[in-house]
C-alpha cells in the first residue's frame, strides 16, 4: 500500500475518531441535563475531564500504532511524534491554566485548548461572571499562551458544590 494511500485511511480514522467522541458527548447529554432550578449537574467538571481523557487516550493509541508502524527516519513517523509532543504540552498547558483559574476564588474550571487551531474554552464553576474575573482569566490565558487574538470563550456553568 502505498504512503498517500496510508495517510488517507489513518486520516480518516482520526477524523472519525473525532466524531465518534463528539457524538458520545453529546448523546451522553451530561452537559445538557439541568435540575429543576436550572443548574447543571454537579458531574459537569468531572464528566468533561473524564471525555477529554478517553478520547485523548484513544489518540494516543493511534499516533503509538503509527510511530510503531513506520521507520523512525520516515515522515509518517516524524509527524505522528510532532503531534504526540504537542498534544501533551497542550495537556499541561490546560492543567496550568486550570490550577491557575481556580487560585483567582473558582471551586473548579476546566479549559480546552484547540490542538490545531487557536481555540481555548475556559468553563467555570459560576453561576455569572464579573469583569474583574474575566479579565483575570484572559490574562492569565494571555500571559500562559502568549495569545492576544485568539478564540477565546469563558462560560460559567453552575454547579453546586
Amino acid at each position: 500500500m502505498s504512503n498517500t494511500k496510508k495517510i488517507a485511511i489513518m486520516s480518516t480514522l482520526v477524523l472519525l475518531l473525532a466524531v465518534t467522541a463528539v457524538f458520545n458527548f453529546v448523546l451522553a447529554g451530561t452537559p445538557a441535563d439541568a435540575a429543576a432550578d436550572g443548574s447543571v449537574q454537579e458531574d459537569y467538571f468531572t464528566a468533561f475531564r473524564e471525555e477529554r481523557v478517553t478520547t485523548r487516550n484513544e489518540e494516543f493509541l493511534q499516533l503509538d500504532s503509527i510511530i510503531s508502524a513506520y521507520a523512525a527516519d520516515s515522515a509518517e513517523y516524524e509527524e505522528a511524534v510532532a503531534q504526540k509532543q504537542r498534544m501533551v504540552e497542550v495537556m499541561e498547558t490546560e492543567l496550568v491554566i486550570e490550577a491557575m483559574v481556580k487560585s483567582i476564588g473558582f471551586t473548579d474550571a476546566v479549559v480546552a485548548i484547540g490542538a490545531d487551531s487557536e481555540n481555548i474554552n475556559v468553563f467555570v464553576n459560576s453561576s455569572e461572571l464579573t469583569t474583574e474575573n474575566v479579565t483575570k482569566i484572559f490574562s492569565i490565558i494571555e500571559e500562559e499562551l502568549d495569545v492576544r487574538n485568539g478564540n477565546i470563550v469563558i462560560m460559567p456553568i453552575y454547579a453546586e458544590s
